[in-house]
């Protein structure tokens, strides 16, 4: 039997992302960061009274999660869009 060989070709090796896939990335990362911010709130002053106008606002409960999911969003597309040649 013949004994066969692979040949080995290297090709050239691009980056997965270009730079723009980067910036989208930190923006959607920096979107997500402010949601996460914005939904821990600050603390009580007195831990023994429950302020239910402080755990239930509308900054916690409806914004905080839309910019999270935004940001989620806006990774999705920067790790979908093609970058340029």
């Amino acid at each position: 039997m013949a004994d066969i060989k692979a040949k080995s070709t290297t090709t050239p090796t691009s980056n997965l992302f270009g730079k723009e896939n980067y910036m989208w990335i930190l923006a959607g990362l920096a979107v997500m960061v402010l949601g996460i911010i914005l939904m821990s709130g600050g603390k009580s002053e007195d831990p023994n009274v429950f302020r239910d106008s402080d755990v239930y606002s509308t900054t916690r409960i409806t914004i905080a999660p839309i910019l999270i999911l935004l940001g989620l969003g806006i990774e999705v597309f920067a790790i979908f869009r093609k970058p340029k040649a």
